[in-house]
């Protein structure tokens, strides 16, 4: 098994194996791109600037212009920085001052946004979490509309309210109406929830009016990410009839900072949930694109100490696989374009303890969730701290997300509104 010079534990998320993208900065420079190793961040600005890396797009401040080299690229610097880093290769391991200058520790950067994300877009592709919200909000019995088995459903976000892991979150504003009102309020939410997901970050752009095939989707994938689409449930049930979410999802998408490129996720990859009824033949994937990665919810309330599990899923209990979602989005002939950002939905496995949002998690708020010291939740409050973190495992290593978290803050201040 490949091996790095640097002392790496066999529970990092960033062994050699891994090698995710990043924008980082520190101090006074700007900011950079970055690989994720160990507990280091690897400089790939400064590794081109030497002329140890014979490429012209790291000096940006976003992935947008490595991404947009296409995958022979992609290729060659995985393979130089995996031997750069290797063992047995002494090009940066013996050189001292170069290894002191582009080996940075983590605890010392910032982490940026690592795309510029022209489009968003979240599906719906959980069958577990459709049928539990289908379950409270309308008929159990028939808990998945019609259209649910046949198509990947999603809907467009707002792209330019993703934001990077760490970014605070404001409690939103919105109208809502109690059941038992005869007119609408204005005011914030008083049900804040996230939303477990993973996105992926197309690499290569389709043109308007020609679609993407399943089986060739995989090829327009550069990487994934964690993704948190924060909600705001009070506000989305009031306002999403008819033509869906709007202000209860648009105030806040938090992303993990490193994007695992697809290269790392290839020995993960598994078959997803048997299909029935078969799909469309557009939708007919002739191989696994299901992945094997473990997720898990943190959360911290102002009066805890360290934060608890709330939460453990995976993503292969996805019902509707990355690659059907790429073809079902370019169907019409709709132009993906580099950077755009596709997010999964929620990502509910089957029992209780897997479910990924709190609306699930405290069935609507009628569960409350009992935290150490006995504390109980049932949507977030102010001063909340809420992580997501996911990783694949093998036998001697990890590929990891790391983690995206984001802090609840009070509302605006009413009287500037």
């Amino acid at each position: 098994m490949k091996r790095s010079f640097l002392d790496i534990n066999t529970d990092s998320h960033f062994p050699i194996q891994n090698l995710p993208y990043g924008i980082f900065s520190n101090g006074s420079a700007s900011k950079r791109v970055g690989v994720a190793i160990g507990s280091f961040v690897l400089d790939l600005s400064s590794l081109e600037a030497e002329g140890v890396l014979h490429t012209n797009f790291f000096q940006s401040a976003t992935l947008n212009n490595f991404i947009e080299a296409g995958t022979a690229s992609w290729a060659a610097v995985r393979n130089r920085v995996t031997d750069l880093l290797s063992f047995d290769t002494a090009e940066l391991r013996d050189n001292e001052a170069l290894r002191t200058a582009v080996l940075i520790p983590q605890n010392s950067v910032t982490m940026h946004l690592p795309v510029s994300i022209g489009d968003y877009t979240d599906f719906y592709s959980s069958r577990e979490h459709a049928t539990n919200v289908g379950t409270m909000f309308r008929d159990p019995d028939n808990a998945l509309l019609p259209n649910w088995l046949h198509l990947p459903v999603a809907y467009h976000g707002r792209a330019s309210s993703v934001v990077v892991s760490g970014t605070p979150i404001r409690r939103p504003f919105g109208q809502t109406k109690a059941d038992t009102a005869e007119e609408p309020v204005f005011g914030p939410t008083r049900l804040l929830d996230f939303e477990l997901e993973m996105g992926c970050i197309i690499g290569k752009p389709n043109k308007l009016g020609e679609p993407v095939s399943v089986d060739r989707a995989h090829e327009h994938i550069f990487g994934m990410v964690l993704v948190n689409d924060w909600s705001a449930r009070d506000i989305q049930k009031w306002e999403y009839v008819p033509l869906g979410p709007f202000l209860a999802k648009s105030f806040a998408t938090s992303i993990s900072p490193w994007v695992v490129p697809l290269a790392a996720l290839e020995p993960f990859r598994v078959a997803g949930p048997r299909q029935e009824p078969l799909p469309l033949p557009y939708l007919q994937s002739q191989s696994d694109w299901a992945f094997d990665i473990n997720l898990a919810v943190q959360l911290q309330t102002p009066a805890m100490q360290e934060a608890t599990q709330i939460a453990a899923s995976n993503y292969k209990y996805m019902y509707w696989n990355v690659c059907q979602q790429i073809a079902h989005h370019s169907s019409n002939g709709c132009n993906l374009q580099v950077g755009d950002l596709l997010a999964s939905g929620t990502i509910s496995g089957s029992t209780p303890d897997s479910y990924g949002s709190l609306l699930e998690l405290t069935w609507r708020g009628s569960k409350p969730i009992v935290l150490p010291g006995g504390e109980t939740r049932t949507f977030l409050e102010d001063g909340d701290i809420l992580s997501l973190t996911g990783f694949a495992e093998a036998e001697q290593y990890r590929i990891g997300f790391g983690s995206v978290t984001g802090t609840i803050l009070p509302a605006y201040n009413e009287e500037l509104v």
